[in-house]
């Protein structure tokens, strides 16, 4: 796991699989910890680089119900804090993260400590603010990965936490849901102007990001969905993430758009 402090109020930790980031923010003598690594021994080490950073960890935050995003009660038994829409869609299949964390460790020969137990989520209003000591985190909805979630700016920082979205590894990635891709394109408007004011841009999977490169991954983003809106499959897939993982994607992307 890969530890940055990118702002003396933020640190990120990218796991060592899919390199999914999780984001610790501070405001005076509170913290909350956005989003989660997914090994066991990464769960394990945040509550040492918290208390190392003088991080103290009073919520968790979830930029939207995939599973490697919700594993932060592993690591902090604190309350943890979800978008309406997330909420809906833990209502809506319980026990979803459980059963694909399981999928998961079974394949991957991976033994934890304990089972996850989410509690029961607190909901934050999406558009909205959430409080953190003395300041406010920004809530803003996102859509088109998933059919719920949100992306979160904290303004003393200028750092902005995008959920997958912006992602330097990994294509747009298209939910099930009717009208996915025009909600997608939606998502990338709504951050644009936010990239643009932030020094650091936090993709769910992938490093931090400064903002001229993640406003470079945004246009990418926004013409390969543009072009698959048009072309389906034949779409040209963004030149730096053209590897095999990626073109499966982009398959079940176009059989989505085309649905």
């Amino acid at each position: 796991m890969r530890v940055l402090a990118v702002h003396p109020d933020v640190v990120v930790a990218t796991s060592r699989v899919y390199q999914t980031t999780c984001t610790l923010v501070r405001r005076d003598d509170e913290a909350f910890c956005i989003d989660s690594p997914v090994l066991p021994d990464e769960l394990e080490l945040l509550p040492t680089i918290a208390q190392q950073s003088d991080f103290t960890v009073v919520g968790l935050l979830a930029t939207h119900a995939d599973w490697d995003h919700l594993l932060g009660r592993l690591a902090f038994r604190v309350p943890l804090g979800v978008a309406e829409s997330t909420a809906q869609a833990l209502d809506a299949d319980p026990g979803a993260a459980q059963r694909e964390l399981r999928d998961f460790d079974d394949e991957h020969y991976v033994s934890r400590p304990a089972p996850l137990a989410l509690g029961t989520p607190q909901v934050l209003p999406v558009p909205g603010r959430c409080g953190l000591g003395s300041g406010e985190l920004d809530l803003h909805p996102v859509g088109g990965h998933t059919s719920d979630g949100m992306a979160i700016w904290v303004p003393w920082a200028r750092t902005l936490v995008v959920g997958d979205h912006l992602s330097p590894v990994e294509i747009p990635m298209l939910c099930e849901d009717e009208g996915a891709l025009d909600a997608y394109l939606l998502t990338l408007n709504r951050l644009e102007p936010l990239a643009e004011r932030a020094e650091t841009v936090v993709p769910g999977h992938g490093e931090p990001l400064d903002s001229e490169r993640a406003l470079a991954i945004l246009r990418q983003d926004r013409e390969y969905l543009q072009a698959l809106s048009a072309d389906g499959a034949a779409a040209p897939l963004p030149l730096a993430r053209r590897t095999d993982a990626q073109r499966r994607i982009h398959q079940r992307n176009a059989a989505r758009a085309a649905a």
